[in-house]
């Protein structure tokens, strides 16, 4: 049987949110099968829970954010993709703030700490939303045109195409395919760093967005050349964190996929829209588990390898 997981042991955190600014702290505890990720706002008089789903977004500018009435939690995609990359199902992630912190802008420090606390297998299947035909959602004409589509496959596989007009990004890969079953995703993922231009850094501030923004937690660009004095961690970062950034956005489906994602020039909204324009269509995806591991995908039955 392929199984649920959670994790061993409880871990914490503590960061600055990248728009906030504000000081929060995390702490990721284990939780039973099919509980799912839920978020836990801990700093409110009643805390809160917000468990993941893609109806819970309630707003995609900038960052993926999930709410339950007036309780929100921001900036959830890089710990979800890091989730997702892992293969963690149920988890429970109190929050003091409104912001999950930024750390180093990838989701290596998730990987990091969840992998530190221990990922354990549970005594019940694990649950997949299989795609079972197309599903596609488009927007804007010529150069303005993005897309991003699902399509039946046995695994999960990624593939995402940037296109920027900035001779700087530009300069690196414009697209990268990413097979979880195969691949490596603490290694080839996980380390993509969100990135940022001066030129938008002043309009973001004047309207309260970056203020815990700075060259430890992002890759800045100036018109001309990457500011950080590390350079880039992989030659195509930016495409990568795009991936990434799509991995935690798509895992608010509240269940890994079997299915092979494309997009090009996508975003957070786009990727909400996919899921869904996905779930409004009943005859497009059915729940699977897998009682015989292998009929399973391959790489899919056992825990993530570590770095």
């Amino acid at each position: 049987m392929v199984r649920q997981r959670t994790l061993k042991t409880l871990t914490r955190a503590v960061g600055v949110g990248l728009h906030s600014g504000q000081r929060v702290e995390l702490t990721l505890r284990p939780a039973q099968p099919d509980t799912g990720i839920v978020f836990r706002r801990v700093d409110l008089p009643i805390p809160v829970d917000i468990p993941i789903s893609a109806s819970a977004v309630t707003d995609t500018r900038l960052a993926s954010t999930i709410s339950n009435g007036s309780a929100k939690v921001h900036t959830v995609e890089h710990l979800l993709s890091a989730c997702a990359g892992l293969g963690l199902d149920n988890l429970y992630i109190d929050i003091t703030g409104e912001e999950v912190p930024i750390l180093d802008g990838s989701s290596a420090s998730f990987v990091f700490l969840l992998q530190s606390a221990g990922i354990e297998l549970q005594n019940a299947p694990r649950r997949f939303v299989r795609v079972l035909k197309p599903v596609e959602v488009r927007e804007g004409e010529g150069e303005n045109l993005k897309w991003v589509r699902l399509d039946p496959y046995h695994g999960y596989k990624l593939t995402f195409e940037i296109e920027f007009n900035h001779r700087v990004v530009s300069s690196t890969g414009q697209k990268v395919e990413f097979d979880l079953g195969t691949g490596n995703y603490a290694r080839d993922i996980a380390r993509a760093r969100t990135f940022g231009f001066t030129r938008d850094v002043e309009m973001m501030r004047s309207k309260g967005l970056s203020l815990g923004g700075g060259m430890d937690n992002a890759i800045v660009v100036d018109d001309y050349r990457v500011l950080n004095s590390d350079g880039l961690r992989y030659d195509d970062e930016f495409v990568k964190h795009k991936m990434l950034d799509a991995m935690g956005d798509l895992y608010l489906v509240g269940k890994p996929m079997l299915a092979a994602y494309g997009a090009f020039r996508s975003g957070h909204a786009l990727n909400n829209k996919l899921l869904r324009e996905l779930l409004s269509q009943p005859g497009a995806f059915d729940i699977v588990t897998f009682e015989d591991e292998q009929l399973a995908p391959v790489g899919f039955a056992q825990p993530a390898r570590a770095w």
